[in-house]
């Protein structure tokens, strides 16, 4: 975000923008003045407002993992035994390349990181951990946890107001 802002500069129309294109980023400038009951340009120059100040990072379709072949999805908490190497920031930059990564965190606690990754089976994840993160050099430990069920899944930011 640009230096300066406050989040407190967002008015009820752009907090209402923000709402309706995190339910459907696919609405056009025309759509969006519609349920705003605004016209098309200051529609635009909202939208690209909260774009430029980053607030509006990215647009993505959202998928069903399930129906892409990808049945299991869990939790990686990777702890590093020496903090004062590069490990650490190598094992970043390695995590920001793998698609069957959705998050990584750096987290306060027993781990270092948690990680949440997605595989087509056991077997596949099994290999994951093998293959890539056990060959992560600094790595002490890694505790997998495998989702059951999942109980609520969004990518939505509660925008008050």
């Amino acid at each position: 975000m640009s230096k300066g802002f406050a989040v407190d500069e967002l008015d009820s129309v752009d907090r209402s923008l923000l709402r309706l294109l995190q339910e459907d980023g696919t609405l056009s400038s025309a759509a969006l003045g519609e349920k705003l009951s605004m016209t098309v340009t200051p529609c635009w120059r909202r939208r690209k407002r909260l774009e430029d100040l980053g607030i509006i990072k990215d647009y993505q379709a959202n998928l069903d993992r399930r129906k892409l072949g990808y049945d299991v999805m869990a939790f990686a908490q990777v702890r590093f035994g020496n903090h004062s190497a590069n490990a650490p920031d190598d094992f970043e930059a390695v995590v920001r390349g793998l698609p069957q990564v959705l998050s990584c965190h750096k987290v306060t606690g027993e781990a270092d990181y948690v990680l949440t990754v997605l595989a087509t089976d056991l077997e596949s994840y099994g290999r994951f951990v093998e293959d890539v993160l056990r060959r992560q050099p600094g790595i002490s430990s890694i505790q997998s946890s495998l989702a059951l069920r999942e109980v609520k899944a969004v990518t939505r930011i509660p925008v008050d107001g």
